[in-house]
């Protein structure tokens, strides 16, 4: 909604109506970001803003792309559009045009957003305006680093990112945006495109959009044959929002895009800081990568190595489970390695159903004693050992080697007298 001044105020206005929240993203140019739920539970926002200009003809000669510059006016007749650009023709003609030769100049993060909305949209992008990106790219660069972040949050968030990380690639937006990515060889590069597109495949695979022929693969199909009983859960954990309304899912297509630069945590770090990521963001970045490794690099899937990986990771395992599957499924040959892919996806399966279905059995089974107990106990005071001897009575319940309080005193107390 574009208003000729008061956004903000119309803004609370709204969140009031809609019983929503309301987050003021620039109080000086009046612009604020309504978020409400609908009926159903779906989360909406509408943004509001002063006109950029001093009338909403200038406002829409202002804007990025001749798409975005239509507008209705809610006081008049809806059926009439305001185009003063043939932003419908546009719009009929699948092309992405900018409003004006000032209007990548003006915004350089609108090069990046142009990308974006090419593939969204499924436009071609006009041939000029196609030049004015390339030539203002690395004008990106003097964006700052939020805005870059919430528009490269925003490409990762479309329907085909591997399209739009490509065509962002040819063009020179990419490398600007996420500098890390220029040291990639041609075939790191390569890599990570097939890997974002095999975890595109993935998603959908499990996603309740799939059809008979999503699956008909037989990578796909035999995936979605073990997955599909925790195809509900799996759905969960991508679709989430973080409180700072960034998508879980885009989140986890960075952890596949950028597998392939390192699994250290500081590599890891220094991408999620150059993106201005949240703290708890960069902690689960760095969980889904340094966990999608651990599965892939997994010799054997027996209790203990299951209760130890969800000991380790918690939920951020289960993002992980995905991302494993999709570096794992770019780094076979072309012609699909089958007993290696059956072996991991059974691998997976057995990981998925340790924490779904055997809980309290495998991930966490119920305590049988507590520090407390074992200092009184044994005569112990505080220290580390504490904490060995509740990992060691805890990894001895999940293998069955005690279930009662009695055997787990018993086992600690030998295992101290073996090491004294």
């Amino acid at each position: 909604l574009a208003t000729p001044e008061h956004a903000i105020r119309l803004a609370r206005r709204i969140t009031d109506i809609l019983d929503g929240d309301i987050f003021v993203m620039d109080e000086e140019r009046g612009v604020a970001r309504v978020f409400f739920r609908t009926q159903e539970g779906e989360q909406l926002t509408i943004d509001v803003a002063d006109f950029r200009a001093g009338s909403l003809l200038d406002d829409l000669l202002a804007r990025d792309f001749t798409l975005n510059a239509i507008a209705v006016d809610f006081l008049a007749d809806l059926g009439q559009i305001i185009d003063p650009l043939n932003g419908e023709s546009d719009a009929n003609d699948h092309i992405l045009r900018r409003c004006s030769p000032h209007s990548l100049v003006d915004d350089p993060i609108r090069c990046l957003r142009g990308v974006r909305q090419s593939v969204q949209l499924g436009t071609r992008i006009e041939p000029q305006t196609l030049a004015d990106i390339r030539r203002l790219a690395p004008e990106i660069a003097r964006t700052s680093p939020e805005r870059i972040r919430d528009e490269f949050v925003n490409l990762l968030s479309v329907e085909k990112p591997s399209s739009a990380l490509r065509i962002a690639k040819a063009v020179g937006v990419l490398d600007v945006a996420l500098p890390q990515l220029a040291v990639m060889t041609t075939d790191d590069w390569l890599f990570t495109l097939n890997a974002v597109e095999r975890f595109d495949d993935i998603l959908l695979a499990i996603s309740f959009r799939r059809t008979d022929n999503t699956a008909a693969a037989f990578d796909l199909g035999m995936m979605v044959m073990q997955f599909d009983r925790y195809r509900k859960q799996l759905n969960e954990q991508i679709n989430a929002v973080w409180a700072n309304n960034r998508p879980n899912r885009s989140l986890l297509f960075l952890a596949a895009l950028i597998y392939v630069l390192g699994q250290e945590k500081q590599a890891i770090g220094r991408i999620a800081d150059t993106l201005r990521l949240s703290v708890p963001e960069k902690r689960q970045l760095v969980a889904y990568i340094q966990a999608a490794a651990e599965i892939i690099s997994m010799e054997t899937d027996d209790k203990l190595m299951l209760h130890r990986y969800w000991y380790r990771w918690q939920e951020s395992g289960i993002g992980a489970v995905l991302v494993a599957l999709a570096v794992a499924r770019a780094s076979y040959n072309v012609e699909l390695e089958q007993n290696a892919w059956l072996a991991l996806i059974e691998r997976a399966r057995s990981l998925l159903a340790a924490y779904f279905d055997l809980y309290e059995e495998i991930v966490q089974p119920p305590a049988l004693v507590d520090g407390h107990l074992l200092k009184q106990t044994l005569n112990m005071g505080d220290g580390p050992v504490i904490g060995d001897l509740l990992s060691l009575i805890r990894e001895a319940q999940v293998t069955g080697e005690v279930s009662t309080q009695d055997e787990a005193l018993q086992l600690a107390e030998n295992y101290l007298r073996s090491q004294s």
